[in-house]
């Protein structure tokens, strides 16, 4: 029996994702027994920061890399937006995990119902705090980290109005009753790759066994993503979305938001074009909405 180590970060929701990986591994890769790293990350150790103000890129992996580089573990399990564009080409990602719901969601306190736009948002990332303005004008930030199940306590406890969080997050940790309101792509525009996860592993080892595992239309679309994403050097404190989805076998279209730095304005576009070339739709896209301000 081959043991494969998969290295995640501690946090109740990185392991439940690590462990659909670990588990298709146990039922379905005969030969081979998984089982769970857990890794303590930059990125959860620095919590009383917003994540541009740390002024670093992959917080929530250069753990986890050295982790695979020097063969503790086999291959990681990621968050894909959590993922920095730049990945060592001895630590490729090796393939992407089906989509889980890419909306971002309002979550109120246990026992309101509704948001009244009075108390602040706890919400961290600058995507987000751009869009929320659009939708809730005048709306007061709070700024607000930690793993999914620690904002939910300090919301509950009162420290801010109401959260924003991502929907597969909750869905994974079985809390999809505590979402108020699904914000939908166009209105709220997800971070790259939100959803998916992404597998990483290192080129000179052999992953075929989970070849089954990988989802074709993910890829499709965190590939787009991410070049949209690269072209644009966006990382976790610029304010850019992108998200892509399949029309039909052919087709898919991807959808930007772009925030330029030098005037303060933000602008948002969309394209469709061919499945086969993702990559280039993702840039074409970028390009065009930065050179739409110049």
């Amino acid at each position: 029996m081959k043991k494969i180590r998969i290295g995640t970060r501690k946090s109740r929701l990185a392991v439940i994702q690590a462990e659909t990986v670990a588990k298709y591994i146990n039922l379905n890769c005969e030969g081979y027994e998984a089982e769970l790293v857990k890794v303590v990350t930059t990125g959860d150790q620095i919590l009383s920061k917003k994540l541009d103000e740390i002024g670093e890129k992959g917080l929530f992996v250069k753990e986890l890399d050295l982790a695979l580089k020097n063969g503790v573990t086999d291959l990681s399990v990621h968050s894909l937006k959590d993922m920095p564009m730049d990945v060592p080409a001895e630590l490729p990602i090796i393939g992407f995990s089906s989509r889980e719901d890419a909306r971002d969601v309002l979550v109120l306190p246990e026992g309101v119902a509704e948001y009244d736009g009075r108390a602040p948002v706890g919400c961290s990332s600058n995507r987000r705090i751009l869009q929320l303005q659009d939708i809730y004008p005048g709306v007061e930030i709070k700024n607000m980290r930690g793993n999914v199940l620690t904002r939910l306590e300090k919301l509950d406890r009162g420290e801010c109005g109401a959260l924003v969080l991502a929907a597969a997050g909750l869905k994974r940790l079985g809390l999809k009753e505590r979402i108020s309101r699904y914000f939908q792509t166009d209105e709220m525009i997800p971070a790259a790759g939100q959803g998916i996860l992404g597998i990483q592993g290192r080129s000179d080892r052999d992953y075929g066994f989970l070849q089954d595992f990988f989802d074709r239309e993910a890829g499709d679309c965190a590939l787009c993503e991410r070049a949209f994403m690269t072209y644009l050097n966006g990382g976790c404190s610029v304010p850019i979305g992108v998200y892509a989805e399949i029309v039909d076998e052919e087709r898919m279209e991807v959808r930007g938001l772009y925030y330029d730095e030098t005037t303060g304005t933000s602008r948002r576009m969309q394209m469709t074009g061919s499945r086969s070339s993702a990559a280039a739709l993702g840039t074409k896209l970028a390009k065009k909405l930065k050179e739409e301000g110049i």
